[in-house]
């Protein structure tokens, strides 16, 4: 293929990410009923209120992508330094890839495309690091909060809850073991017959120490907050009356069952409205309130950064470093 092909081609991808992600992002918020809602439920109250609680959700939506461009700036070193700023273009390019493509598989094509030819499967692999530590979290927080949650609404007997809570610590602590001893998986894939050819990409797992999974690990636990933080204003705003600790451990039940549930990011507003109006419903009848709240921040978390993320994708690499 000759330079000029693959300039052509190039430009005719990067138009295809675009057209992809406006047609999808336009057909689903052109009838989207849950925000249609919140808008109507803002409308009886306080402007000062509903101007600092959609300002703090927006801020912390940069504050939440910002985090993870550090987070991802620092994996990657071990395979290619990159500048905060690339790694920023490189996070908000993800996410318009991430919202047209199933479990967000895009996501990595958005950033590792900003990484030379042949450092890109090292890097996906690396940011697979930053994953597993965000599940990690997600996955000890759900569990920690379906064991509550069935306790306080599900009346189990002493030795049904004592085996669950159980259950729980042990699923929790493998994880943990797990994450810990990330390189594990890197020999794993070395003694699998036809995986064996991609062993060299998985290297860079036994890279990182211990100290610098923790690191990583507490950058995950910054945006775990942060999101958590912004699902507490909004059901805070539509229903001030919720207990605080009651929605924050509803929240984390929300990510732990998202997080289950193979989805398509424009997809995802339906999946977290009915979970959350679900788990919910035990604290509170305001179904519409729940749902408005849950479609906001998927829209406020997914949907703006991926508008953002199409001013970049013109400046992804395909063809090696050029075009």
């Amino acid at each position: 293929m000759t330079q000029k092909q693959k300039k052509i081609l190039s430009y005719l991808i990067k138009f295809g990410v675009l057209v992809l992600a406006t047609v999808f992002i336009y057909k689903k918020l052109s009838n989207n009923e849950n925000l249609k809602n919140f808008v109507e439920l803002i409308n009886g109250l306080q402007k000062s209120a509903v101007v600092l609680c959609l300002t703090g959700v927006f801020v912390l939506m940069l504050l939440n992508w910002f985090v993870e461009s550090v987070k991802w700036q620092f994996l990657v070193k071990r395979v290619e330094e990159i500048s905060l700023w690339r790694a920023i273009e490189s996070v908000f390019c993800g996410l318009t890839w991430a919202v047209f493509t199933p479990n967000r598989i895009g996501e990595y094509g958005g950033r590792v495309f900003f990484l030379s030819s042949r450092k890109r499967i090292k890097g996906a692999v690396a940011m697979s690091v930053g994953h597993i530590a965000q599940m990690v979290l997600t996955n000890i927080a759900g569990a920690v909060a379906i064991i509550w949650f069935l306790y306080t609404f599900q009346e189990l007997n002493g030795w049904l809850l004592m085996l669950t809570s159980a259950l729980g610590i042990v699923f929790c602590g493998f994880f943990i073991v797990f994450y810990f001893n990330i390189h594990w998986l890197s020999n794993l894939v070395s003694k699998i017959g036809f995986l064996k050819k991609f062993s060299r990409f998985f290297d860079v797992l036994e890279s990182y120490s211990k100290q610098e999974l923790f690191k990583v690990m507490l950058f995950s636990l910054l945006r775990f907050v942060v999101f958590t933080s912004q699902y507490l204003l909004i059901m805070k705003l539509l229903i001030p009356e919720i207990a605080v600790y009651e929605c924050v451990l509803l929240v984390f039940i929300l990510f732990f069952v998202q997080s289950a549930l193979p989805s398509l990011d424009l997809l995802d507003f339906g999946v977290r409205s009915m979970t959350a109006t679900y788990f919910f419903s035990y604290i509170t009848h305001q179904e519409i309130a729940v749902m408005a709240a849950a479609s906001l921040i998927w829209f406020v978390n997914l949907i703006i950064p991926a508008v953002i993320g199409s001013f970049f994708v013109f400046k992804l690499k395909f063809f090696g470093n050029n075009y």
